[in-house]
């Protein structure tokens, strides 16, 4: 009586999988269709633009050129130092992060929710504002210059300092939201067995952490890698990264053919990076046994972990919080004494900098980036949903390009738009969309690295379920995904803020002089000599930096109990 039972419910077992996985893999195709051409008209088409006019010719290609340019020992100089900062940085961020992030997977002590909002306010800060604050703490002027007479201003030593500040809570929330969830149980096995405590930790924790560590090193170089703002305002004319150098070729030199030749070279390095990076990510995802979080956290226990949250206390008040306090010193520091004089200026138009009160940038940046928001969780929010299934090389692909403008030169993606969208049915330039459409390029890897895994976690059943009943793909993705991912979009749609509101790359060639962004505005100001300048730019700065901070706080406080593992 079982056999026949069998017979029949597995055909029909069968008929229902035909009837949903086809039409849901058309769906999640589907779904990719917005996003594709999203990024093929506003990522693809500037950046080919770009280096189609530099390299082509009287209708002829200068492939010749890219040897030409790359022999030349000022721009082998460029490379040279582009490298080995990313590397260094990398190295250093790795070393003075590791100890945060087990801090904050392992230890559970009041504040830990602030701390981790903390330490993650200088990654969405604008690099024009992490340069700003540097520059205050050890620039000409600045406090360790006014105590003990050092500057730092035009040395490696502070670009990589400011560098660790940036990236540090991309090890932390990386490397920290994996440690979290391995089971401590292994590591107690081998200590039983007799192993020690670094025995056991170097033996168990370690290779399960590397694939980790590999991924948030990876991030920090390509961070580094393509570091723009804060290289411009701390290098000086000595230090040049690629980033650097492509602003300079375009925006101040106008040689288009060594730019484009630049914009090939980082693309080709970011791509292998990415690849590198896809790859970690997917050895991490298929060979760890996770737990809940929640139950790896414990109270201090011993000396030993005593010091180590001491020691990380230590690193981020002198790391993050020093520099951001010297930024909120120096922006009410003003000629008559301390108070608001600098805040009050930024009301007033002298016609120089500005066509408009600089006190306007703060207006513009808000609307800017809350459209911005608006498009990414749209297009990212459709790709997430498209890259639910982790199978095939198309999805990999989808996937590597979605991260590409992490890693692309913003300052080529910019120029690019004011070359490319000239002509209808595109003739942006005169447009206010041109900037929100700039960041959201920006934001768009953000959503997708945080709704990603949330939405993997969901039961596929429970779409399938939904499908045999006879709801559509938005129905089902109304009633089934949106409510269990609700709190990740609010998440994502924070990150998404926080980074377009910080966009400097790109912004910097279409934003209009009347009607600049914060970062713009910043750096205009840090270009003009004077106190008011000065001042002025450290008051636009904190204001910055204090939006981003509630940001994160708000951003905390919505982090679902569950962390997720391998996304930042």
């Amino acid at each position: 009586m079982d056999l026949p039972r069998k017979e029949v419910a597995a055909p029909a077992k069968a008929r229902t999988a035909s009837r949903v996985r086809p039409s849901g893999d058309a769906a999640r195709l589907g779904l990719m269709v917005v996003p594709v051409v999203f990024f093929a008209v506003f990522f693809a088409y500037p950046v080919v633009a770009i280096v189609r006019r530099g390299l082509l010719v009287g209708g002829a290609w200068q492939f010749g050129r890219i040897g030409d340019v790359l022999r030349e020992p000022d721009i082998r100089h460029v490379l040279w130092f582009t490298v080995w900062q990313a590397l260094a940085s990398t190295a250093l961020t790795l070393l003075i992060a590791l100890p945060g992030a087990y801090v904050f997977a392992r230890l559970d002590f009041p504040g830990k929710q602030v701390l981790r909002a903390i330490v993650t306010v200088p990654f969405v800060l604008p690099t024009v504002v992490v340069g700003t604050a540097f520059l205050a703490l050890v620039g000409r002027g600045g406090l360790l210059d006014e105590l003990w007479g050092v500057r730092l201003d035009t040395t490696v030593w502070a670009i990589l300092v400011a560098h660790v500040f940036f990236n540090y809570a991309v090890v932390v929330r990386t490397v920290g939201g994996l440690w979290a969830q391995l089971d401590p149980r292994q590591e107690e096995a081998a200590r039983m067995l007799g192993a020690s405590r670094f025995a056991a930790w170097r033996r168990v924790t370690l290779p399960a952490l590397g694939p980790a560590v590999a991924a948030a090193g990876l991030m920090v170089f390509l961070f580094t890698f393509t570091s723009f703002g804060v290289v411009q305002i701390l290098g000086g004319p000595g230090y040049s990264t690629l980033e650097v150098e492509i602003f300079r070729q375009t925006a101040q030199i106008f040689d288009l053919s060594t730019a484009a030749v630049l914009t090939i070279v980082q693309f080709v390095a970011v791509g292998l990076i990415l690849g590198v990076h896809a790859w970690s990510v997917r050895r991490r995802e298929s060979t760890l046994r996770l737990v809940d979080a929640a139950h790896t956290a414990r109270k201090p226990r011993g000396a030993g972990q005593w010091a180590l949250l001491a020691g990380v206390l230590a690193t981020v008040a002198v790391l993050i919080l020093l520099p951001l306090g010297v930024l909120v010193q120096r922006s009410l520091d003003a000629p008559g004494g301390y108070g608001f004089a600098y805040y009050r200026a930024l009301t007033d138009s002298d016609g120089g900098t500005f066509l408009v009160p600089p006190i306007n940038a703060i207006r513009n940046s808000l609307e800017y980036a809350l459209a911005a928001t608006g498009i990414a969780l749209l297009i990212g929010g459709l790709a997430a949903a498209a890259l639910t299934r982790r199978a095939g090389r198309l999805v990999r692909g989808f996937d590597a390009l979605l991260m590409l403008p992490l890693g692309v030169s913003a300052v080529t993606v910019g120029f690019g738009f004011l070359i490319t969208l000239d002509k209808p049915p595109l003739d942006l330039r005169a447009s206010w969309i041109l900037v929100p459409l700039a960041q959201a390029l920006v934001g768009v890897p953000f959503v997708v690295r945080t709704m990603l895994p949330v939405l993997r976690a969901v039961d596929g059943r429970l779409r399938e379920a939904a499908a045999v009943l006879g709801a559509s793909p938005l129905r089902a993705w109304r009633e089934v995904d949106l409510p269990m991912v609700r709190r990740a979009l609010l998440v994502a749609a924070g990150f998404a803020f926080a980074v377009s509101l910080g966009e400097f790359g790109a912004t910097v060639f279409i934003a209009r002089p009347d009607n600049p962004t914060l970062p713009v505005a910043v750096a205009r100001l840090l270009g003009r000599a004077g106190d008011l300048n000065y001042g002025q730019a450290m008051a636009l700065s904190t204001v910055l930096m204090i939006v981003c901070a509630v940001s994160l706080l708000l951003l905390e406080r919505m982090r679902p109990a569950r962390a997720t593992t391998g996304e930042f």
